[in-house]
């Protein structure tokens, strides 16, 4: 799978697996699972809204604010820059986890908007009591298509279960960041480089999206 359709239908998974559920399954669902389905009220609320997909900041503000409380963005970053990570700045670690942040993002957003007719099928989850650590397991559902494995690696995190990586048919986004990051170290020769060139890219969609308005 490409890079940029991976990436997109990364985030497109972790949207359906919050898409609204009937509330008698959602209620057999353990902790992990349902912090991934928590957010399904307030999703299905504006994709009843027609106006809503037409103004994107609005969109990606709303989709920030939904995935935030779920998602561990601070062990996410730390993980995608690997060995970088050890290595860099206070200034660079934050300077990186917020445009990293806003890309995904972004990414999110594009799939909330271009994306229609999949769903979500949570597979059982076997989990030992105490852990800190799971995998959700699901499948996201196309008419037509072949279910496509969607894997959620989840730990506790202050008494909440927060997503840090996403794997799709065994393919981890977090890794497939990590390379790609790493291959630009080589030709950028450092973080500061690549922070800088997030900025960019963030600024050029974000502004491009606003014109199409």
């Amino acid at each position: 799978m490409k890079a940029k359709h991976y990436i997109l239908f990364g985030m497109l998974a972790m949207l359906l697996a919050i898409m609204p559920m009937p509330s008698a399954f959602a209620a057999d669902l353990l902790p992990p699972q349902q912090a991934i389905a928590t957010a399904s009220t307030k999703l299905q609320e504006k994709l009843q809204d027609p106006s809503f997909t037409k103004d994107f900041n609005k969109i990606t503000q709303y989709v920030n604010e939904t995935i935030y409380p779920h998602t561990d963005f601070d062990r996410i970053a730390a993980l995608v820059l690997g060995k970088i990570w050890k290595t860099a700045s206070a200034d660079e670690r934050e300077r990186f986890k917020q445009e990293f942040q806003t890309l995904l993002v972004r990414t999110y957003s594009r799939a909330f908007v271009e994306f229609k007719e999949w769903s979500v099928r949570f597979l059982p989850l076997d989990m030992e009591n105490g852990a800190t650590k799971v995998i959700v397991k699901t499948e996201v559902l196309q008419p037509g298509t072949q279910p496509i494995s969607v894997d959620y690696r989840m730990a506790l995190n202050e008494g909440d279960w927060k997503a840090y990586d996403i794997m799709i048919e065994g393919v981890s986004l977090v890794t497939n960041y990590r390379t790609t990051f790493s291959n630009e170290i080589e030709t950028k020769g450092s973080l500061g480089a690549i922070i800088d060139g997030l900025v960019k890219r963030n600024a050029e969609a974000l502004a491009v999206k606003s014109a199409k308005k």
